[in-house]
């Protein structure tokens, strides 16, 4: 296995495992992800905008942890692992309801290496209703 093919599937067992931590609401595991300045960009099927920073964005997994919801789908299709030097990005596809309601995520995410692991640096979502 060369180099960017080992980096490369240390980027995507990093976003396997973010994904894994979401849909189970493990806020532990999704600070250590998370990089300290996380900006989530979230464009909603009305094309409306909203942004939260890590404790935003790990607010609304926690609130659903406290909710008792159960947990997220976990399906994922990935179109794009890039890896060059500190710095990767990740674009993927998810199904889940996050918002209440059935949707497809179309996911584009930074990470950067940085204290000896991947971090995700920045997500854009965008979503859009799940066809019946």
């Amino acid at each position: 296995m060369t180099l960017k093919n080992s980096q490369q599937k240390s980027v995507r067992e990093v976003i396997d495992n973010l994904i894994q931590t979401a849909t189970s609401y493990d806020t532990d595991v999704l600070d250590r992800i998370y990089h300290d300045e996380l900006e989530v960009i979230m464009v909603d099927a009305d094309d409306n905008v909203n942004k939260a920073d890590k404790q935003g964005f790990i607010s609304l997994f926690k609130s659903k942890k406290e909710a008792g919801d159960p947990p997220m789908n976990m399906w994922a299709k990935y179109h794009l692992v890039e890896v060059k030097d500190d710095k990767a990005h990740v674009l993927l596809k998810r199904k889940n309801d996050l918002s209440g309601i059935n949707m497809i995520l179309t996911l584009s995410i930074d990470l950067v290496f940085q204290d000896d692991r991947w971090q995700v640096l920045r997500e854009v979502i965008v979503l859009s209703p799940e066809q019946q």
